[in-house]
């Protein structure tokens, strides 16, 4: 029977423009792969019986990690990157099809949101779909949570240091490229993202010894600068207490780019951030949408704007070929 992560990659990250077979390669590309989730039988394969076929199809409880299976684009594969007591925490890996562990392709490491709380790898699903379909090996990474009992932010900070420094440590099991590592994610996740490059005075006692955490660059989505001490980011082992990142901004960090919606509250603290970011000598390109809140990303058509954006940027970086025009 086919797995949710077999069609999940190719369903969430068609359009809100493109629902069915007919108008959308992907959707094709499902159909052709997947006949039964034709649910219908007419030959056309819709958005929605897509969702239909992932939601039933869902990944079985018990499941392994370090399990590999097609997804249709490509390969999806689960390990575990780190063990807090006993709980096991997994990235999940997808790579673009056909790769090969001797590739040296780039990756990024997404961090979803949710208010170091909540939250699930999830909300980068479609994001990290699409970025395997252009050639990169996207990672999404679960982490532990405040509201489990005595985890603070910076144990969630702690979790995102170790998944890059396992990624770095696994790049040449992964086919990726060590110097073309992002770090990426939304609200939270894009606190965290920043955090892996700017903050030394973590490590883990099982993290491998000599293994830089920083990425090459940084993709945020509406990141949670704003407001640090009002979110719980306070931990012992913070040396002024306050969490805030941009004390830790320095000259020669790499390019930044971040997303907002014009009514988001957290909007004046990444400009502050980004201030600092530009008059330490670094880049950070800041990208706004009107009228839009918080975690925007991913509703109707704000997917197809920042997954464009961020796919410009990653091509300025030369990371990523230039699509081809089509006539």
């Amino acid at each position: 029977m086919k797995t949710l992560c077999t069609l999940l990659g190719i369903a969430l990250s068609v359009s809100a423009f493109a629902q069915t077979s007919e108008n959308n390669r992907r959707l094709r590309n499902a159909l052709r792969d997947y006949p039964e989730a034709d649910a219908n039988k007419d030959g056309v394969l819709t958005l929605e019986e897509a969702r239909a076929f992932k939601d039933k199809t869902a990944r079985p409880d018990g499941q392994t990690s370090d399990q590999k299976h097609d997804h249709g684009m490509g390969t999806r594969s689960s390990h575990i990157y780190k063990t807090v007591g006993n709980e096991k925490l997994e990235l999940y890996v997808d790579s673009p099809k056909g790769h090969k562990p001797d590739a040296k392709v780039p990756a990024i490491v997404l961090f979803h949101g949710g208010g170091f709380r909540t939250g699930s790898v999830d909300q980068f699903e479609r994001q990290a779909d699409y970025l395997a379909g252009r050639g990169m090996v996207a990672i999404r990474v679960r982490y532990r949570l405040t509201k489990q009992p005595g985890v603070e932010v910076l144990d969630c900070v702690e979790d995102a240091i170790s998944a890059m420094r396992w990624v770095r440590a696994n790049a040449g099991k992964l086919g990726v490229d060590p110097d073309r590592i992002a770090a990426g994610g939304g609200s939270a996740g894009g606190y965290l993202s920043a955090a892996t490059l700017l903050i030394d005075f973590i490590h883990a006692k099982t993290d491998p010894e000599g293994v830089s955490a920083k990425p090459n660059a940084m993709v945020l989505f509406n990141p949670g600068f704003g407001r640090p001490n009002k979110e719980g980011v306070r931990d012992s082992r913070d040396p002024d207490g306050k969490g805030d990142l941009k004390q830790y901004v320095k000259p020669n960090l790499p390019p930044c780019i971040q997303f907002f919606g014009t009514e988001d509250p957290f909007l004046p603290g990444a400009r502050a951030f980004i201030e600092a970011y530009k008059t330490a000598g670094n880049r950070c390109e800041l990208v706004t949408y009107e009228g839009e809140g918080h975690s925007f990303f991913n509703k109707d058509k704000y997917y197809e704007l920042t997954i464009a954006e961020t796919d410009k940027f990653l091509i300025g970086l030369g990371w990523l070929d230039k699509i081809p025009e089509t006539h």
